[in-house]
């Protein structure tokens, strides 16, 4: 059955003219138009004279090579924002990551799999149909992801989630403990093509080897001791969706070999069965370790990580975004009221003075069950100091100035009060308004100002 052609056609760059012709038969035979080049010179100069809707390009090539084509197409001009898919042979897989770094949207390698290269193709061409319909970059993360937040270190992971998000690459979000990775990945998956299809996570610390291999790629009635009926991993469970492998960093250099397998070339092997199985997933990927370091100590394979850290995403830690405090703080008091059927109007200054004060050891996860159980056991309609005993001794980091003893200033109390209004009104800006005794215009700029817009 084939797909709904584009009005662009898809452009198909190879110096191999077998290769060249077959491609074209077979994207001719699934509907859509197609224009050949046979070097990487001819694409460039076909693309400066017109725009294609997708361009299929090997990275081997004579004169202009695939890479040096795709910067070139990337810099200007009506390709500038064409979907490339680079093609490239298994031992050059590096050549490939290094161009989904330089903005290709994804690789395929030689020998192509056919089934692949349709999923591959028609799933960039639905992605630039995606772009075109919603004019993307106008995304704008919210509390609704659970990304809360307007603080540069926070800023720029916000922004490489609306980059990456569209495109099917592999992604490894690095971090400390706590600092919120599971809620980036959550918000790849709810941006991507694949929204509507299952998220599957797994923690690769939970389980011993054995187990988490049986959970991973399933296995057959007999395959171990306690087997006693068939059962599907949960890898093929996502086929069409999205993985996130949360503590990546724990697996074992034999489950590491059968993971390559399954993210490099769409294949699992259920225990106890001789078959190959096809699966269709986007693999997103954590680890509060240092993987290159892991490579060095031999520890983790260096093909994987290779593959894992085509784009890398290094949430910061809280005490990097204090900053942030404030919104995070008003944020977990009131998903907890709302959890626990409690009326809270919002935090005392002396309560986000604390709050400030705290190093965070262990990031936004300590934040938001400190804010939980304060919101339990509160009595009053604000959450104060009182509210927080755990904070009160708490020693500031090594990197942090001592402000513990130092008031806030008159821009941390007008930021304060903005919030709470905010707050108090759910959102609404006319009401916050009147409750600070300013017009909406003041309120707008105030807004504008301490970057709560």
């Amino acid at each position: 059955m084939s797909q709904t052609p584009r009005k662009q056609p898809i452009l198909i760059v190879d110096n191999d003219p077998e290769h060249l012709f077959m491609l074209k038969t077979v994207l001719s035979d699934w509907g859509h138009p197609t224009v050949v080049a046979k070097s990487g010179r001819e694409a460039l100069e076909l693309g400066a004279a017109r725009t294609f809707g997708l361009i299929l390009m090997d990275v081997r090539m004579r004169e202009v090579d695939g890479l040096s084509a795709l910067e070139e197409f990337k810099k200007s001009g009506g390709n500038q924002n064409t979907p490339v898919i680079i093609m490239t042979a298994y031992s050059k897989v590096q050549d490939a990551v290094r161009a989904l770094k330089a903005g290709a949207y994804d690789y395929l390698t030689k020998p192509l799999d056919l089934d692949l290269v349709r999923i591959t193709v028609n799933r960039a061409l639905e992605h630039q149909t995606l772009k075109d319909e919603k004019e993307a970059g106008l995304w704008t993360p919210g509390e609704s992801d659970g990304l809360v937040g307007g603080s540069p270190a926070f800023r720029q992971v916000l922004d490489m989630i609306d980059l990456v998000a569209g495109a099917e690459a592999t992604v490894l979000i690095t971090g400390e403990s706590g600092v919120g990775k599971e809620v980036v990945a959550k918000a790849i998956q709810r941006r991507s093509l694949r929204a509507d299809q299952p998220l599957i996570t797994i923690n690769c610390a939970a389980l011993a080897e054995n187990l988490l291999e049986a959970e991973l790629f399933g296995h057959e009635k007999g395959a171990f001791t306690g087997a006693e009926r068939r059962r599907e991993g949960r890898l093929k469970a996502a086929d069409g969706g999205t993985v996130f492998l949360d503590e990546i960093g724990e697996t074992s250099p034999a489950l590491q070999a059968k993971l390559l397998r399954a993210i490099q070339e769409g294949e699992i092997q259920p225990l106890g069965s001789d078959e190959m199985e096809k699966i269709d997933v986007r693999f997103l990927a954590a680890t509060n370790r240092d993987l290159a370091a892991e490579v060095a100590a031999g520890r983790f394979r260096e093909d994987l990580y290779w593959r894992l850290n085509v784009v890398n995403i290094k949430v910061p830690p809280l005490r990097e975004r204090a900053e942030d405090l404030p919104a995070l703080a008003n944020y977990f008091t009131r998903h907890y009221a709302l959890k626990n059927h409690k009326e809270v109007k919002g935090l005392t200054p002396g309560a986000l003075r604390l709050i400030s004060r705290h190093s965070w050891p262990g990031n936004i996860r300590e934040l938001q069950n400190a804010i939980e159980r304060a919101v339990i056991l509160m009595r009053g309609e604000y959450l104060s100091e009182t509210d927080l005993p755990n904070l009160s001794s708490s020693p500031l980091g090594p990197d942090q100035a001592p402000a513990a003893d130092l008031p806030l200033n008159l821009d941390d109390l007008e930021k304060m009060a903005v919030e709470n209004a905010l707050n108090h009104t759910g959102g609404n800006k006319t009401q916050a308004a009147l409750i600070l005794g300013v017009t909406r215009k003041t309120l707008g700029a105030k807004l504008k100002k301490y970057g709560l817009e």
